[in-house]
């Protein structure tokens, strides 16, 4: 590891709080130079359009029922606490509005898809950090995340420009990563943020090669495994959440 790697390391476990503000700002900042990020019309032409039981891309519409029945579960469980409160109401929406997306893809539509998402990539970002850093600062986070999430896609609807949407989205991600690395659980359960990291990226792989795996014998899509998949991610952390315990010394 270099040595500049070794001082952002050594920043973010003294003072994680502090830093993780300091690589949302300067990560927002590096976006204003960059060119606009649109939305590639392609997108909305997906590999498998069958139509079954009078239901328009029918495989891509019903995959996402799991999103809905582990948001509600979830709901049911854990609707007290503002962070879990947020997140399985993220999952519950997307299963709707994703829903909605694939009975008629265009930016419209997508547009109901990826908000009720922002709020799962916020509320999971806060989650972590309540979880290894600061139970206090990831409250704190979670409402500038969801502002930022929401924001991003209504300057898609003004400016056409996607930049801030893929920072909502992948900011989390990487953090998220970075956080499970370097600071110590304090609950037991780790295993399921790892399969949750794992099979998000999974997700996107798949979605990237939607017609590809729909040509091994147009049985299932990319893009519908994806939503399986992402899915999946999701009950893991809903079993993280009802298996977890305090660990005594997380040092």
């Amino acid at each position: 590891m270099s040595a500049r790697h070794m001082a952002v390391v050594g920043a973010l476990r003294e003072r994680p709080v502090l830093s993780l503000y300091g690589l949302m700002i300067i990560s927002l900042v590096g976006l204003l130079p960059l060119p606009p990020l649109l939305q590639d019309p392609a997108y909305h032409h997906f590999a498998d359009q069958r139509e079954l039981f009078g239901i328009p891309n029918f495989w891509n519409v019903v995959s996402n029922l799991p999103f809905i029945a582990i948001g509600a579960a979830g709901l049911v469980r854990f609707h007290r606490d503002p962070t879990t409160a947020v997140l399985f109401t993220g999952l519950f929406l997307t299963g709707f509005g994703s829903s909605y997306y694939h009975l008629n893809p265009n930016d419209s539509t997508l547009f109901w898809d990826r908000l009720p998402m922002t709020l799962c990539f916020a509320a999971i970002l806060a989650a972590v950090v309540e979880e290894r850093v600061d139970a206090r600062a990831g409250a704190m986070l979670l409402r500038p995340m969801i502002a930022i999430g929401i924001f991003s896609l209504l300057l898609w609807r003004w400016t056409d420009d996607l930049k801030l949407y893929a920072w909502a989205q992948f900011f989390p991600f990487v953090s998220i990563i970075l956080i499970l690395q370097l600071f110590p659980p304090r609950y037991t359960g780790s295993l399921f943020w790892a399969a949750a990291v794992a099979l998000y990226g999974l997700a996107k792989v798949l979605e990237l090669y939607d017609a590809h795996v729909y040509s091994f014998g147009h049985l299932l899509s990319g893009h519908t495994l994806k939503h399986l998949v992402a899915a999946a991610g999701g009950f893991a952390i809903l079993e993280l959440f009802g298996k977890r315990r305090p660990i005594a010394d997380p040092a």
